[in-house]
């Protein structure tokens, strides 16, 4: 099962990178398979008995691989999430790029946000999570405050969205190391 597991995980991180490219509405067909694809394993990983003697490689992998699917599967879920919000596709586009040249940098910063979290999460360290948040905060604090109409709420909901992925992924790893 860890095989099928580790060969599902990888299915989900190339669709996760292959739809940083693709426009619209296909980007939120993407983020169902990612979501398809992690709830999918996690249930596999909560149905395995135990972990056989000599599986440390394929545990690493799998944790290795569930770090990856955190980073690069959170943005392209978060942005199907601001599509869902925003409607149509062209007010999504506008509303999204101008959220961005207000917020610049956000698909690094969710990323470099989504590996510290997954990382405190299956650290099992909580403290680094509210660190994390608050720098973020901070951060962006001068910005958060300009005229801009909805640049508040995007990056809120961006960062919810972006921890909620995050920890997902980071679960789906407790369940792999608990074996």
């Amino acid at each position: 099962m860890d095989v099928l597991v580790l060969a599902l995980l990888v299915f989900t991180c190339a669709v996760a990178l292959a739809s940083w490219r693709v426009p619209g509405l296909a980007q939120a067909a993407f983020s169902l398979l990612l979501v398809a694809g992690l709830a999918t394993s996690a249930a596999l990983l909560g149905f395995r008995a135990s972990a056989l003697p000599g599986d440390d490689f394929r545990l690493s992998c799998t944790v290795a691989l569930l770090g990856l699917l955190a980073i690069a599967g959170g943005g392209v879920v978060t942005t199907s999430i601001f599509r869902l919000i925003d409607g149509k596709e062209t007010a999504a586009e506008g509303s999204m790029r101008q959220a961005g040249e207000v917020l610049r940098g956000g698909a690094w910063i969710g990323g470099l946000e989504r590996a510290g979290v997954f990382v405190c999460v299956v650290a099992g360290w909580p403290s680094g999570l509210a660190i994390i948040l608050a720098l973020k905060g901070l951060g962006r604090y001068a910005e958060l405050r300009s005229q801009t109409p909805g640049a508040a709420e995007r990056f809120i909901i961006g960062t919810f969205s972006s921890v909620l992925w995050a920890s997902a992924c980071a679960g789906t790893a407790w369940l792999a190391l608990a074996a």
